[in-house]
Order: structure tokens, then sequence, then C-alpha cells
């Protein structure tokens, strides 16, 4: 059940960062990792948990020499990790996720919070994967990537924010419209299940602690992040927050 669109009705913004985000994301893949080609620069950017549980950066012996150097303190992979990704299906699915569901945060948001939340939620995700890594043993030395861990947040948000949104999802060859509610409870159950099934094996190729636990910031701090707003799901508006001016400061 792919989602492929929401109801976008009550939408009153713009959303500049949210299609920023989105371009950044293409222009990275595109040009600086040479559409997954350039391996140099996605070993130095993306993160590696024994290089942020220790401070020391990891280099990688190859068939084209080292590679993996990072010019910049290797904390700061953190945030560059988050607009990288391994190839154009995993960019393509996750642009797709951040197209339909970060428009209408930002919507309530504002440009400036949004941002700020997205950041955040991408943060706390990737430190859920190192976090992970540490306890279990498993993984340190594998580079993580990609802006799944922040879209996550955006879904725990979204969900939280707009439970009852219809969203229209393929379902083989039929678009059928269903709550957020469903869609997203599948997406994190999913998460959760295979999530539960990689604890321990040695390579497992999808990150899920940044998947489960960026959901789980989007949850927590949605609501500190729309404060002053609120949702009248029925006549699908916005009640913009009392303070005048708040859509100019944003």
């Amino acid at each position: 059940m792919m989602p492929i669109g929401d109801d976008n009705a009550a939408r009153v913004r713009t959303p500049f960062v949210n299609i920023a985000l989105i371009i950044i994301n293409i222009i990275v893949f595109v040009v600086f990792q040479a559409l997954g080609n350039n391996q140099a620069f996605t070993m130095s950017f993306s993160t590696i948990p024994h290089e942020i549980l220790t401070g020391e950066d990891v280099i990688f012996k190859t068939e084209i020499g080292k590679i993996g150097e990072t010019p910049i303190p290797v904390y700061f992979t953190i945030l560059t990790s988050m607009f990288m990704h391994g190839s154009i299906m995993h960019l393509a699915g996750n642009m797709l996720y951040l197209w339909i569901f970060g428009d209408n945060l930002e919507n309530v948001m504002g440009h400036k919070r949004y941002f700020l939340f997205y950041i955040l939620t991408g943060v706390i995700a990737t430190l859920c994967h190192v976090a992970l890594a540490y306890f279990t043993g498993d993984n340190t030395y594998i580079p993580s990537l990609g802006a799944s861990g922040a879209i996550s947040g955006v879904l725990g948000g979204y969900l939280l924010l707009f439970p009852r949104n219809e969203v229209r999802v393929l379902l083989f060859l039929f678009i059928i419209r269903v709550p957020a509610f469903v869609t997203l409870g599948i997406w994190i159950a999913m998460q959760l299940w295979e999530g539960w099934g990689s604890i321990g094996k040695e390579g497992a190729g999808v990150a899920y602690a940044a998947h489960i636990g960026g959901f789980i910031a989007g949850l927590l701090l949605v609501k500190f992040f729309s404060v002053g707003w609120k949702v009248d799901a029925q006549k699908k508006y916005i009640l913009q927050r009392k303070y005048d001016g708040y859509n100019r400061r944003s």
C-alpha cells in the first residue's frame, strides 16, 4: 500500500522549506554522490556509529585506495548524512513521503519551525541508530545515510495532528482513500516488526532504529512546534494563532 497523495484543502502556506529540502536531497545525490557512484564522498559524509561513539575518523581500505576521510568534525556527519541516499529508489521513496506529508506540517508550523523540527527529529533518529549499534555491538562500522529518520519524524507529527486526514494510496492497481492513521499505522507497525527481526543481524541494510526513533520524536515534539494552531477537521481550515504578524515572521 503506497501513498501517492493526501488532502491539502486546509493549506494556506506555500511549502517553500519542504520543496527546498527535496531539491537539496536530489542535488546532493545527483551532483555530489554522482547518482550513488561517488563512493568516496558517500563514505566521507555518511554517519558511521563508531565515529560518533569515539570521535575518531574511520578510513576504509578499498580497491581504489583509502576512502572515508571526513574533512569536517565527524559529529557533523549526523547532519550531512540526512541529505544523502544509497540509491535512486531510496531517494525516490523518501522524497515521495516528504512531498506528501511534509507540506501539511509546514502549513501549521511555519517555515522556520518546520525546518527546525525536521532537523531535530532527523538528529534524534540518527542518535537512536547509533545508540542501538552501541548496545548491540553490531554494524558500528557500517555507514548510515538517508533522510528517512527526519521523514519518520514528519510522519509521526502528521499522525498526531491529522489522524483522520484522507490519504490516497495505491493498492495493487487501485487508488483508494484511507485515513492517515491507517496508512501511517501500518507503516510504523512494519518498522517495529522488521526492526525487531533485524536486531543482531550483521550488515542489516535498513536503520530501523532511526525510523522508529524519528517517528517517536515527531510524536513527542510536534505539539511544541505547532503551538498556537488548531485544526478543525470538519470545516477543514486552520485557525491561526492569536498573535498578529506570526505569518510574516514565519
